[in-house]
């Protein structure tokens, strides 16, 4: 007996490829600039300038999983971890490339798009599990309150997912390089957190109209009551 054909749908690459440009870019572009802005209230913060749209991959990654399910947003964490690699990878190579004797841009180059392989491998396991980590507790959380409060459940998943990235993050980076004294790490990993979650809070109600609109394309609406949760799969 063969089984039945996957559902297609006619969004799903679409918001699959925006999700790996953004996490690529946000690897590559933003962690170039460390930015400090003093506000109101909080003071002057010091952050990297990836911190102000790494978060939109989490809500796309929120959106994927409210629609589609866990089991196909897994698959697209596969695709931005093997995206997420590769652009590393080539970024050492291209930099490694002994440069032109007329070409006088190798240092700007290096600091650019230079990175160790200890903070390119930091960056590709805190994405990883951090973003299971989200689209898990997102699942569970529609589960659990019978596909209410969204609000609740991507703000939630997000403090989840983002703790759990800081977390991993800058102590496998940066603990004992000299790159960020040690006593600064803790801070550092504050704002980057609340900074994260700020912009998942911002981003809330356009998430509950793309979150809408596609519910209705779709005619999807996905619960993962009988899904494998493990991330070791590419089944859909």
């Amino acid at each position: 007996m063969r089984s039945p054909t996957p559902r297609s749908y006619r969004y799903y690459e679409f918001v699959m490829v925006a999700f790996v440009i953004i996490l690529v870019c946000s690897n590559l572009i933003g962690p170039a600039k460390i930015a400090q802005v003093d506000a109101p209230i909080l003071g002057t913060l010091t952050f990297s300038a990836g911190a102000l749209f790494f978060p939109v991959s989490y809500v796309f990654g929120d959106v994927l999983t409210e629609v589609y399910g866990f089991a196909r947003s897994r698959r697209v964490i596969w695709a931005g971890f093997a995206g997420l690699a590769f652009a590393s990878f080539m970024a050492f190579v291209i930099v490694k490339l002994p440069p032109a004797p007329f070409w006088k841009n190798q240092d700007a180059y290096e600091i650019a798009f230079g990175s160790t392989w200890r903070t390119a491998s930091s960056s590709l396991v805190a994405y990883w599990c951090g973003e299971f980590v989200n689209s898990y507790v997102l699942a569970k959380l529609k589960i659990r309150t019978g596909g209410k409060h969204l609000w609740m459940r991507t703000i939630g998943s997000t403090l989840c997912g983002e703790a759990v990235d800081s977390l991993l993050f800058y102590p496998l980076a940066f603990y004992g390089s000299g790159v960020i004294p040690d006593d600064k790490l803790p801070m550092i990993m504050a704002v980057q957190f609340l900074l994260k979650v700020g912009v998942e809070v911002v981003f809330t109600p356009l998430t509950y109209r793309i979150v809408a609109w596609l519910k209705r394309a779709e005619d999807e609406d996905y619960y993962d009551r009988a899904t494998d949760f493990t991330p070791f799969s590419l089944k859909a």
